[in-house]
């Protein structure tokens, strides 16, 4: 095999590597987060800004 074709089917195995973990942390993901993203908090008191 030319090196050219290896280099090239180790780059195409990485990113379907790359891919399909994506896709199954997308897929699987846990229901809560640990860290602070403030994913559950209500901003629904909070009035829109009227200066524009």
């Amino acid at each position: 095999m030319n090196i050219q074709v290896v280099i090239v089917v180790i780059l195409f195995v990485a990113a379907a590597f790359y891919l399909g973990r994506k896709i199954y942390n997308s897929l699987f993901a846990k229901k809560g987060c640990g860290t602070n993203c403030k994913c559950g908090v209500d901003f629904s008191s909070l009035q829109p800004d009227k200066h524009k």
